[in-house]
């Protein structure tokens, strides 16, 4: 009898893990891609963003050229990318990379190169770019994956998609870092290549950089600088992002992610964080002392334990606010995401990283948005000014931080006068009104997401 349930737990077992692998490769094989693709089509502007999977060829030309035709045809169509294209390294020596070795010969058939077509040439830097994978989001590989399987890829408006994908195709295609058709690793060194995507309140990397030591003095000279020198130690005055992040030529960016790039709590000083310290002591020693490196790195660690002790504080009153059933509109009377069925059946008000609200953007309450903004604008702007040199702007983001904790707490107390004032009065204290769920911007939405 006993042998018989054990039998029977794991033959459900392996049913429903069975099952869930199923269901899983089913939703990837719809119109889109990731795990929703069932549920979106592709806006034409995806196959530039996604190629491999998106890329239709042109049909304005047909036939099979070699590439000195090619050349010969796009000097009169477009000439400025076979003058990139002649300033290359690709067209230099005897033996010439031309169009076609990147985009085929057939032009009813033509592609976009992807990171797999440029591993041909460059295995060396296609396979460091895929190892990166193991180090887990956020990175470069996973980028566009990180994108597409979120529930909110399906249900935000198409031009905010197009928007997202722009930057995180930079897992699919490589000329968001080496633009085309020179790609000139000089140009892939400078700081303005990392930025084109690395700025704005998300990820203020361009405006610490600039604001730091280092970056004053890159703005200043680094005109004048060599850019064709590999990124290793005597070559440049200062580093820039990619001297730091992709040390030696190394094809990745994730592999000193100390604290995961600010997005969330680690300890420092697990076996794993010990190596990646050993690391950025190490690069910083190309420069400075190791023991100034390492007080840096010191530094940089007590910004993040009083980051964290704010975001915690801001957490524990909306959690407060939770058990109270105090948050408007409260998860039961919010639209759910199309896509999570559980959040339909079981909504819950998902607060702080570790619950999964910082992730959920929008379709929150005021309050919860608050902290949103507070987790992922201003503690960013404090990690990104403290990793990357900049002084006055960690204290600027801390600053920033000590304003949203007021406010946030300032509004709670607001939340709770005004629940108290409709039990005095014998009233509901929360306004019985439809929320988002219908309106202009909402139906439209609907019906062309």
């Amino acid at each position: 009898m006993h042998y018989r349930l054990v039998l029977t737990l794991l033959t459900i077992i392996m049913v429903t893990i069975s099952a869930g692998l199923a269901y899983v490769e089913w939703s990837r094989g719809g119109g889109g891609t990731g795990l929703y693709s069932r549920h979106w089509s592709p806006d034409p502007g995806q196959g530039y963003w996604d190629p491999d999977n998106f890329y239709r060829s042109p049909d304005s030309v047909q036939g099979v050229f070699e590439g000195e035709l090619c050349i010969q045809c796009h000097e009169g169509i477009t000439p400025g990318i076979v003058v990139d294209w002649r300033a290359s390294s690709h067209a230099q020596g005897e033996n010439p990379v031309y169009c076609n070795d990147c985009h085929g010969n057939d032009h009813q058939q033509l592609r976009l190169p992807t990171p797999r077509v440029c591993g041909n040439c460059h295995q060396k830097q296609h396979s460091e770019f895929r190892d990166e994978a193991r180090f887990g989001f956020p990175s470069h590989v996973l980028a566009m994956e990180r994108a597409v399987d979120a529930p909110h890829f399906v249900d935000k408006p198409t031009a905010e998609v197009q928007a997202c994908v722009q930057c995180h195709s930079v897992a699919t295609k490589c000329d968001s870092c080496h633009s085309r058709h020179r790609f000139d690793a000089a140009e892939a060194r400078r700081p303005e290549a990392c930025i084109t995507c690395h700025s704005g309140p998300p990820h203020p990397d361009g405006e610490t950089y600039f604001a730091s030591a280092h970056g004053k003095l890159y703005l200043a000279e680094g005109d004048d600088w060599d850019w064709s020198k590999p990124l290793t130690k005597g070559n440049y005055k200062v580093p820039t992002c990619a001297y730091c992040h992709m040390d030696g030529g190394r094809h990745q960016v994730a592999h000193k992610s100390l604290w995961k790039f600010g997005l969330r709590e680690v300890n420092p000083h697990t076996s794993k964080n010990r190596i990646l310290r050993k690391r950025w002591i190490s690069l910083c020693s190309d420069c400075h002392q190791q023991e100034q490196a390492a007080q840096w790195l010191r530094e940089l660690d007590e910004e993040r334990k009083r980051a964290w002790k704010k975001l915690y504080a801001a957490e524990n009153i909306l959690k407060e606010l939770r058990s109270d059933d105090l948050l408007y509109p409260a998860a039961g009377e919010r639209p759910p995401y199309p896509m999570d069925w559980l959040d339909s059946i079981w909504p819950t008000e998902r607060i702080g990283f570790f619950e999964g609200q910082a992730s959920a953007f929008y379709n929150v309450s005021a309050i919860e948005r608050d902290y949103f903004e507070m987790w992922y604008f201003d503690n960013l702007g404090s990690y990104k000014a403290a990793a990357h040199g900049d002084v006055a702007g960690v204290e600027a983001g801390h600053q920033k931080l000590n304003r949203s904790l007021d406010h946030i707490n300032e509004k709670a107390e607001g939340l709770r006068m005004h629940d108290e004032a409709g039990e005095r009065a014998g009233a509901g204290s929360k306004p019985q009104v439809e929320l988002w769920t219908k309106g202009a911007y909402t139906d439209h939405n609907r019906e062309h997401n």
